[in-house]
């Protein structure tokens, strides 16, 4: 059984130590081999384009016994070896000072210089590329092939200060405009990164770069399809299967639900690399993607704009959405959540998308992040409130569900509140009502428990469905504005009744909820 290469992004390593490598060469040689020389492809974190990175470095550089057995060793490629300059340019700092952007740009140049043995000392790192390539290019004899990885790192830093952003965009435009002055004298150029917004910093001199991002012939370049986890990762299926006793049917459809869903193109679905390769190596259905780097840059657009977790959910957008995400400094949040992986395409029709999450993992951690804001603005502490709420749902308590719940409602910023109505807009319930079910199943979802919202009945459709240690709990929520709670209780009780919510759920609880439009509290429940 192969090794996971959990962690590692070099080709050569993972080849050199018979590590489990996953294919792609069949996608790289069809980029490699045309006509077109200059490519750019944007992914979210953790999706490998840094592995692939290093397989066109190993490529070019004509290190063909890397290759054996893998599908381009069966082409007519000729190995010719290049020069190849590869740019990492999440090593390069910003912290909170332009000048140590540009300091460690010129860091940057140096570092590669010396692996080519050139001398390109200077202060300007736009300077420095020019002459990095040029002279590499002589000292060989030969174009050279320029990679850069991640190549909006320093930008996206300062996502959230409009002002430094904008000074960032012209530093990295200065840079980035070499790699279109000098083009003769490259064979081969390819970037990466997680945004393709037209002003971060690249696109408006780059205009020469083929973009394969909605590209369907390379929709499943970057990440694991189903055929792929299931063929390359058998042994290891088999041995988690023995391990849990669990058959490894029953894993696949698990894993599926929590780690496939990515979309790129609105056809092909793939897994994440690296909540897969962390599943196999724990053997647990935990959340991986989110937790493997910072989310603060999500975390600031969620609160700066009084964002829910499930307002996106079915949202359609147009094909043009994806294809050209227009300036960072003006566009929607759905536009930087789906370019940072947190949402995905669906496919609809010919002209339109639908965004929703990839899967469990991507909205359980959406919504722990919703929830950690919403109970960090009252000044408390998630987990506070998740050892509660998980103790009331294995212990059957609803009196203590009501009084978590009512103290998570208690931390809702009087400006979202407000703010709803704008968001509640497309709903037939009313913006508050809309808000409170949002904002608890997000609670519910950010603590792990399997929680629904409008689940479907042949008679109409649910508020939430909650499920914890097989037993299930059907909830309606009343918003009450007029001193009328134990009405709007009983209202949503007969609710769950009359239109059967429950039926699909033996023995399952049944919760109709009524909250205090004034207090913005739980004023009355029900519970059968």
């Amino acid at each position: 059984m192969k090794e996971l290469p959990t962690g590692l992004q070099v080709f050569e390593y993972i080849r050199q130590k018979n590590g489990l490598y996953v294919d792609k060469t069949d996608m790289v040689y069809k980029m490699i081999s045309g006509l077109k020389t200059q490519f750019f492809i944007s992914r979210p974190r953790r999706f490998g384009k840094t592995l692939l990175c290093w397989t066109l470095n190993a490529l070019f550089s004509g290190k063909r016994e890397l290759f054996e057995g893998l599908a381009i060793a069966k082409t007519d490629w000729e190995w010719e070896s290049y020069p190849v300059i590869h740019l990492d340019m999440s090593t390069v700092r910003t912290s909170e000072s332009l000048d140590d952007l540009r300091v460690s740009l010129v860091e940057l140049m140096g570092y590669v210089a010396r692996e080519h043995e050139i001398d390109v000392s200077g202060t300007s790192a736009g300077g420095m590329l020019k002459h990095l390539i040029v002279e590499t290019s002589r000292k060989y004899g030969k174009h050279v092939v320029v990679i850069v990885d991640e190549y909006d790192k320093p930008f996206l830093d300062f996502y959230n200060k409009p002002q430094k952003a904008e000074e960032v965009r012209e530093i990295l435009r200065d840079y980035y405009v070499q790699l279109k002055t000098n083009e003769s004298h490259m064979r081969f150029l390819f970037m990466t990164g997680i945004s393709k917004f037209t002003k971060a910093g690249v696109f408006s001199k780059l205009n020469n770069l083929n973009d394969l991002t909605l590209n369907e012939n390379y929709g499943t370049m970057l990440g694991y399809t189903q055929e792929e986890l299931t063929e390359y990762f058998s042994e290891h299926l088999e041995a988690l299967a023995v391990k849990s006793s669990t058959p490894v049917n029953d894993i696949i459809e698990r894993m599926k639900y929590y780690y496939n869903g990515f979309c790129f193109d609105g056809i092909h679905k793939v897994y994440n690399p690296f909540s897969a390769l962390n599943f196999f190596d724990s053997g647990k259905f935990d959340n991986y993607w989110m937790e493997s780097g910072s989310t603060k840059v999500i975390a600031d657009l969620m609160k700066d704009h009084n964002l829910t977790v499930d307002q996106f959910r079915g949202l359609p957008v147009s094909r043009d959405f994806a294809r050209n995400p227009g300036n960072i400094d003006t566009a929607p949040p759905e536009s930087f959540l789906y370019q940072a992986g947190y949402l995905t395409l669906r496919e609809d029709s010919d002209d339109f998308f639908l965004l929703d999450y990839p899967n469990t993992e991507v909205f359980d951690s959406m919504s722990r992040l919703v929830a950690e804001n919403i109970i960090q603005s009252g000044g408390g502490e998630f987990m506070d409130f998740r050892t509660p709420l998980i103790d009331a749902l294995r212990e059957d308590d609803c009196e203590l569900f009501i009084e978590t719940i009512n103290r998570l409602l208690a931390s809702i910023p009087y400006d979202d509140y407000i703010n709803a109505a704008k968001f509640g807009r497309r709903l037939k319930i009313t913006a508050q009502e809309w808000l409170y079910r949002s904002t608890i199943l997000a609670f519910l979802r950010g603590c792990g428990v399997l929680t629904f919202g409008e689940m479907h009945s042949n008679q109409g459709r649910s508020d939430l469905i909650v499920t914890c240690r097989g037993v299930t709990w059907v909830l309606e929520i009343k918003v009450a504005k007029n001193n009328d709670c134990a009405e709007q209780a009983q209202e949503a009780m007969k609710q769950i009744n009359d239109n059967q919510y429950a039926a699909p759920y033996p023995n399952a609880k049944k919760v109709g909820i009524a909250i205090d439009d004034n207090t913005r509290q739980i004023g009355e429940w029900i519970e059968a």
